[in-house]
């Protein structure tokens, strides 16, 4: 019997183990962590299906004044314009618990798509946090950027001024639209980390 149980116990250590590494933390200049996460769509969506391309996950709370910033001046929707035109990915996160601020429903997402003429290429729920907990995602919204090698070349917030005002975007220097310029144009990126700034994001833990 304590045979088996050594046994059994080193087993799952094992197993432990091998989904510790298939979840190891995002780290810039690294490959990004592959995830697959239901979509608004009611499709499943996996990182590596936009493999090729560059990619930019927007972790997001619609109820975060910092989201609404964005949103509400329509500044997101015109950066997702503008890049997808470009052949980018973008990728909305929506990590809040349920119960939690932000938490949406597949069809709860449908409607603000559409109230708000969002434009990114898919809007993915995350309801029980794993995959904002391995990129480290801490606020909304947080950016992320991928290059077309599947690398993280940004993490961190989407500019510098931390604050819930539209009226300081046009003088914010963009650093997901930076990132991706100086990439397009093989060119290393200047300021690959930058302070996360918004809402905490809503973990079942929080």
């Amino acid at each position: 019997m304590r045979t088996f149980l050594f046994y059994a116990i080193c087993g799952a250590a094992a197993i432990s183990l091998a989904l510790a590494a298939d979840t190891a933390p995002a780290t810039v200049g690294q490959p990004a962590p592959n995830f697959t996460l239901t979509g608004s769509d009611g499709k499943t969506h996996a990182l590596s299906d936009f493999a090729g391309k560059y990619v930019v996950l927007e972790w997001t709370n619609p109820q975060c004044p910092f989201v609404h910033k964005f949103y509400d001046s329509g500044t997101m929707q015109a950066l997702q314009k503008a890049e997808t035109a470009k052949g980018v990915a973008w990728v909305r996160i929506n990590s809040s618990a349920p119960g939690k601020e932000g938490y949406q429903s597949a069809s709860d997402v449908v409607s603000y798509v559409q109230a708000n003429k969002v434009a990114a290429t898919a809007t993915l729920l995350d309801p029980d946090g794993t995959v904002g907990h391995v990129y480290g995602a801490r606020n909304t919204p947080q950016m992320f950027v991928i290059d077309p090698k599947g690398v993280l070349i940004y993490a961190g917030g989407i500019d510098n001024k931390p604050s819930a005002d539209p009226a300081d975007i046009p003088t914010a220097t963009n650093y997901v639209t930076a990132a991706l310029d100086e990439s397009m144009a093989g060119k290393p990126v200047a300021v690959p980390t930058a302070r996360p700034y918004g809402c905490s994001v809503k973990y079942a833990s929080n």
